[in-house]
């Protein structure tokens, strides 16, 4: 009993950290997908791959003045 507890032990915690690995890739995949269509609803459509942050931040300025008026 003795050996095969020292044979399952290290393939079950390899087992272990294979499934956590893939739930953690899994999760980052889909957060950044729906930050990527929640920023494709923000651009109305008009694909942009990336702002720089510069012109979020423009982006940004002239909206706020855009609600002031």
């Amino acid at each position: 009993m003795d050996a095969i507890q020292k044979i399952a032990l290290p393939i079950v915690g390899i087992v272990a950290v294979a499934a956590v690995t893939f739930y953690a890739v899994s999760f980052n995949e889909i957060r950044e997908k729906s930050l990527k269509d929640y920023e494709d609803k923000e651009n109305d459509g008009a694909f942009q791959s990336s702002l720089s942050s510069r012109a979020r931040r423009a982006r940004k300025k002239a909206d706020k003045r855009d609600r002031r008026n």
